[in-house]
Parts: structure tokens; sequence; C-alpha cells
């Protein structure tokens, strides 16, 4: 296997935006939110799902991720100006969005700002508002702790998910590359989505009308189902979706929620 062909879209105030598409080329138009942290580079049990499926799924870096362009003191809800800008791209003028973990919010974003755009909106394990806002260095402090224990794990010989079984990433070119690209190359998307997401998000949940539904595992320790709670009480219609596991779920439910979204 070898990592997607990167493509890059400049936008009109300089930035650039890196991303990558999974799934068949005539599928129905997707935008992934990756989670916090992540790149535009999955691994490969979950790019099977997304090949078979009927989902044209496109994959960006958010900015300050990989290679697409900080944007210093983001919004969450800023997320949909670029997503709309990638839809433009490819004559994209309905789509569906999904977003997982910290891309849950983002993806939200997506189906309150671009309503008459967005079909579906998908989030997995996503999350509810934080606390209070929160400085810039103390986070970015933190960040940094937490992506070089991560990295030492995996020089120690860990796997390229730290936590789940799997065979020591060190061995493995495009696990490196992908592990380096969400974890060592920049931090700054991490430490902003982390700021933005104690900020205002900048969109009201209850003015949502595409169908969104949301998915939890029965043990996410990262997530609790509060979480969960408080979006299908703020979003009218959503529905809930329960799996058995944690964060991640395994393909069979990637897979359901590909075809929720392909509709």
């Amino acid at each position: 296997m070898t990592l997607p062909n990167t493509y890059e879209l400049a936008l009109g105030d300089g930035r650039v935006l890196r991303y990558c598409f999974y799934g068949p080329a005539d599928g129905v138009p997707a935008i992934f939110q990756g989670g916090s942290p992540s790149s535009r580079w999955k691994r490969p049990d979950v790019t099977a799902t997304m090949e078979s499926s009927r989902l044209r799924l496109l994959v960006y870096d958010r900015p300050g991720y990989g290679g697409s362009t900080r944007l210093p003191g983001r919004t969450v809800a800023g997320a949909a100006d670029d997503t709309r800008v990638l839809a433009d791209a490819y004559g994209w003028e309905r789509f569906a969005v999904f977003g997982g973990s910290g891309g849950g919010p983002h993806a939200l974003a997506c189906a309150a700002r671009l309503a008459e755009r967005v079909t579906r909106c998908a989030v997995l394990s996503g999350i509810k508002p934080g606390g209070p806002p929160r400085e810039e260095q103390p986070v970015r402090e933190k960040t940094v702790e937490h992506s070089r224990s991560v990295m030492a794990q995996v020089t120690a010989g860990g796997p390229e998910f730290i936590g789940q079984p799997g065979p020591p990433a060190r061995e493995d070119p495009l696990a490196m590359a992908r592990l380096r690209a969400t974890f060592a190359d920049s931090i700054d998307g991490w430490v902003d989505d982390t700021l933005a997401f104690n900020e205002p998000w900048g969109f009201d949940p209850a003015t949502i009308t595409a169908p969104v539904a949301i998915w939890r595992g029965t043990n996410d320790t990262a997530v609790p189902a509060d979480h969960a709670a408080w979006m299908l009480d703020h979003i009218p219609g959503s529905t809930e979706h329960v799996y058995e596991g944690g964060h991640l779920p395994g393909p069979v439910t990637y897979a359901e929620i590909y075809d929720w979204l392909a509709g």
C-alpha cells in the first residue's frame, strides 16, 4: 500500500488546504472532519471501509494540521467556510459531512452554516462545548508533552494506534509517516482545536435542519455518554446509535455510518 495522493487548494486569503480522497470516484460526495489530532492520511483498517463504501470521501487537514496553513484564532464555525470552498472546487452542490471525536463539532458547524448544501451529518464519538476559555501557552505545553509521549511509545516499539494491539509502527514507513503528520510535524492544529472548543463555537445547533445521527461507544473512556446526550438534546430530530466498544469502533460500525451518509 502507499499513501493516497495529496492535493492542495489555494484560498483567497493566501492559505492552502491539503486533502486527499477515499472511496469510489463516482461515489456520493462527503467531506470528512478529522479528530483532534489527526491528518488526511488514515490507517489501512479505516480506509478499507471507506474504499468499499458508496461515498467519495474528501478528507482534509484543518488549518495547522499536515500541510494546511495555520489560521490562529480560528473558530469551530470557521470549518464551514473551508468546507464550502473545497466543495465548490469539485462542483459539489450537495454533500454529506462526517466528523469523528473533535471533528464532530466541525461537522455540525457545516450542517448549521451550510444548511442548503449538507444532505446528512454523522457524528462519531463527538464532543459537546467545553469549559472556560484557555490560554495558548499552557495548552501548547500540554500538547507538546502528549505528542512526545506518543512518539516515545512508538519509538519503544508500540503500535500505530497507542492502546490497541498491533505490530510495531516503527517497522512500517507508512505508519511512521501518518504518525509524524499527526504528532510530530506540527502541533498547531491540535492546539488551535483545543482553544476553539473552549470558545463560543459560532453557530446554534438548534438551527440544524439536515438529518443528524450520533454514534457513541458503550465503553468510550475518552468522551463520556453525556456528550452525545447534549447533542441529542440540542439538535432537533437527531438520532442516537450505540455500538459495543470504545472511542473508535470497528469496521462494521464504520460501514453503517457510511451507508447512512450515502442515503
